[in-house]
């Protein structure tokens, strides 16, 4: 059984940093950048009776009309149980954001999760941009592309 909470009494810290440590968005994260994060965040964690906490996500919002959702990861051991559509869902439906007309994430190889909460491409892609700083641009670009102008 999972149980949800966004109590901070409960989070496993270096759990969640060693999870995004090896994830592929945040490689070699360090633990005080994870700590700011969770500071400026409203932080949700997934916990099994047994075996602690099983999983983590974030979400930064206005409260009013966007709000992002980060760093949805869920142990190894605890996959394909619907952990991660759980901490999504847990967000969709808060009465905090009950008002956000759009949630974004981004994912390289979960699309499948979150379309079944909802989540599509955007529909225009051609308007969305981002700026990276010029390390992260180095992390994630291995093996891809170079961006158009």
């Amino acid at each position: 059984m999972i149980a949800y909470s966004d109590a901070t009494d409960r989070f496993d810290m270096d759990r969640i940093h060693a999870w995004l440590a090896s994830s592929y968005w945040s490689p070699g994260i360090a633990r005080e950048a994870v700590e700011r994060q969770f500071a400026g965040s409203h932080n949700l964690g997934a916990f099994h009776r047994d075996k602690g906490q099983v999983g983590y996500a974030r979400v930064v919002s206005d409260k009013a009309s966007f709000a992002w959702i980060a760093d949805v990861i869920v142990d190894p051991d605890a996959r394909g149980e619907g952990v991660g559509r759980g901490l999504v869902g847990w967000f969709l439906e808060h009465p905090d954001y009950a008002t956000v007309r759009r949630f974004a994430l981004v994912t390289a190889d979960a699309h499948g999760v979150y379309a079944g909460v909802g989540f599509h491409a955007p529909l225009r892609p051609e308007r969305y941009m981002e700026r990276l700083s010029p390390e992260f641009a180095r992390q994630i670009s291995v093996g891809m592309p170079e961006p158009r102008s």
